[in-house]
C-alpha cells in the first residue's frame, strides 16, 4: 500500500513524464507563439466525397509558405480517438502525442487514377503572416467518425476564419468529380455516408442503340439538347432543370440507352444511384447543384418511389427524391433521369407532375426490323447471311434485346463446341434451344413471355397472356 501511494504520488507530481523526441504541444506552441492547449480549435466536416478536394487544395494553401511543414502524431490508436483539443490538453500530463510520420491514404481521383491523400496529419504554416496548425483526418467509420475533418488552430482568430472560408470558396468551382462519372456506395461498416467509385465514360455511337424509329431523338434532344442551348435557353427565361423517365419491361435497353445519353455528355457530371445506394438521393442532388452541368441517374426508382397505396405507409425515400428534383432552381443544368420496369409502381406525383419528370418514354420490346438489327449488332463477328438473321428475328417475336444477345453468344458457343466458324446453322440451333417449350424458364429470365403452341407469342410478345409488363395508363401515352 505504502508503494500504491507513492506510485499516485508521482503520478500526480508529473515525474514519470518520458520525453522521447519532439512532442506535439511542444512544436505547435513555439509555431503559434503562445500555449497551443489554450487556443480554441475550429472544426470543419468535409463529405466524404470531397475529402480528396480538401486534401488538395490544402496542400496548395500550405504550399504558399515557403516555410510550411507538414508533421505525422505518434501515440497509437489513442490519437484517431481523441481531437487536436484532446491532444493538447492530455499532453499537460501524459506525454503521448510525441511527432511521427504523416498517414497516408491513397484514394480516387479517376477511372484508374489515385492520389496520395493524408489520412493523418498536421500542416504548420503562416497565412497572412499570422501562424496557423490544421489537423487534417480522413473519414473513418471504424473510429465512428463519418466525416473528414479540418481542425484549425490561431492565435488570431481571424486568420483561421479566413482559412476556412478561402477552401470553402475554392471547393465551390473546384472538384477532381467534376465532369466524371460516379457512382456513390455503402461503406464496409454500414455507414450512411456515400463512398465514391469512379467509371469509365461509356463511348457509344448511334449504331451501338437500337430503338423504334424516332425513340432515342426525343430522348436526346430532351437530355443533350437543352445542354447544347442553355445559354440561348437561360437567356430566353426558360428553366434548363428537366426530368427524363424511361420505363418499359426488363432487358428492352433502358440502362444501354442510359449509356448512351453518357457518351453523349462529354464534361458532364453524372451520379449513378442504384439498390442500396438510391438511399443518397439528397446527396447525389447536393453533388449535382454544385458540380453541373451534372446527371442523377436512378436505376429501378420503383424500388423507392412506390404507390403510397401500396405497402403500409408512406415511403420516406420518396419524399427524399421528391424534395431532391423540386430543391434545385429552374436555372440549374441538371437532369434527372430514371429507369423503371414497373411504372404502374411509381407514385403519380413523381411520374406525372411537370417540373418532376417532364418527359416520358417507354423502352419497348423490340418489333422484327430491331430484332433484326440487334442479331447484325451482337453478330457483327459471325458470319450469318442476311436470310438466317431474318429468319430468326421472325421467330423470335416477343423477346428483349438481352434475349437476342444471349442468342448470339449460344450461336458461339455451338460453332466452338463444333470446332467450325460461326454460321446460320448454329444461329437455327440456338433459336430452336432457346425458343423450345423446355426453355421455358430460361426464355422467362431472358426477358421475355412464353412461347410455343397455341398460345404462342404474337408481335406484342404477349399472345393469349396476360402482358407481363403491366403497361402505364394513358396519361404516359
Amino acid at each position: 500500500m505504502d508503494h500504491f501511494a507513492e506510485l499516485v504520488q508521482l503520478a500526480q507530481s508529473g515525474g514519470h513524464r518520458f520525453r522521447k523526441g519532439e512532442q506535439l504541444i511542444d512544436v505547435l506552441t513555439a509555431h503559434l507563439g503562445v500555449p497551443a492547449h489554450e487556443l480554441p480549435v475550429v472544426v470543419e466536416e468535409i463529405p466524404r466525397h470531397r475529402y480528396v478536394d480538401a486534401d488538395i487544395l490544402l496542400a496548395g494553401v500550405a504550399g504558399e509558405d515557403p516555410g510550411h511543414r507538414l508533421v505525422g502524431i505518434g501515440g497509437g490508436d489513442r490519437r484517431h480517438h481523441a481531437g487536436l483539443s484532446d491532444m493538447l490538453q492530455h499532453a499537460q500530463l501524459y506525454a503521448q502525442f510525441p511527432l511521427a510520420q504523416p498517414d497516408y491514404s491513397n484514394s480516387a481521383v479517376g477511372p484508374g487514377e489515385q492520389r496520395q491523400t493524408i489520412a493523418l496529419g498536421v500542416w504548420l504554416f503562416k497565412r497572412g503572416g499570422s501562424p496557423v496548425v490544421v489537423l487534417q483526418r480522413e473519414a473513418s467509420p471504424r473510429y465512428g467518425r463519418e466525416a473528414a475533418q479540418l481542425e484549425v488552430l490561431s492565435a488570431q482568430p481571424e486568420a483561421g476564419a479566413g482559412l476556412l472560408a478561402e477552401l470553402r470558396s475554392r471547393m465551390q468551382t473546384f472538384s477532381v468529380l467534376k465532369g466524371q462519372v460516379v457512382s456513390l456506395a455503402m461503406d464496409d461498416f454500414g455507414s450512411s455516408g456515400a463512398g465514391v467509385t469512379f467509371h469509365e465514360r461509356p463511348d457509344l455511337t448511334d449504331a451501338d442503340v437500337i430503338l423504334p424509329e424516332g425513340v432515342m431523338d426525343r430522348i436526346a434532344r430532351h437530355v443533350v439538347g437543352i445542354a447544347e442551348h442553355r445559354d440561348d435557353l437561360r437567356r430566353l427565361g426558360q428553366h434548363l432543370k428537366r426530368g427524363i423517365l424511361l420505363y418499359g419491361p426488363p432487358g428492352t435497353g433502358k440502362t444501354h440507352t442510359v449509356r448512351y445519353l453518357l457518351s453523349r455528355s462529354a464534361g458532364t457530371t453524372a451520379i449513378i444511384l442504384a439498390g442500396g445506394s438510391l438511399a443518397f438521393i439528397s446527396e447525389a442532388a447536393r453533388m449535382a447543384r454544385a458540380l453541373q452541368p451534372s446527371m442523377v441517374i436512378l436505376e429501378d426508382c420503383d424500388l423507392i418511389a412506390e404507390d403510397r397505396s401500396f405497402g403500409h405507409g408512406p415511403q420516406p425515400l420518396l419524399f427524399e427524391v421528391l424534395d431532391a428534383m423540386d430543391g434545385l432552381d429552374d436555372d440549374a443544368d441538371v437532369t434527372f433521369l430514371l429507369t423503371t420496369n414497373r411504372v404502374d409502381m411509381l407514385e403519380r406525383a413523381l411520374a406525372q407532375r411537370p417540373g418532376r419528370v417532364d418527359l416520358a418514354v417507354e423502352i419497348p420490346l423490340p418489333g422484327t426490323t430491331e430484332r433484326a438489327a440487334l442479331l447484325g449488332l451482337y453478330g457483327r463477328e459471325l458470319a450469318l447471311s442476311r436470310a438466317a438473321i431474318a429468319d430468326a428475328a421472325e421467330r423470335t417475336a416477343g423477346t428483349t434485346a438481352s434475349f437476342t444477345k444471349e442468342l448470339v453468344r449460344r450461336t458461339a458457343l455451338a460453332a466452338a463446341v463444333d470446332g467450325s466458324v460461326p454460321g446460320d446453322a448454329h444461329l437455327r440451333s440456338a433459336v430452336d434451344d432457346l425458343m423450345a417449350d423446355s426453355a421455358l424458364l430460361t426464355h422467362s429470365l431472358l426477358g421475355s413471355g412464353p412461347a410455343g403452341g397455341p398460345a404462342g407469342l404474337d408481335e406484342d410478345g404477349f399472345g393469349g397472356f396476360a402482358p407481363p409488363y403491366p403497361g402505364p395508363g394513358p396519361s404516359l401515352r
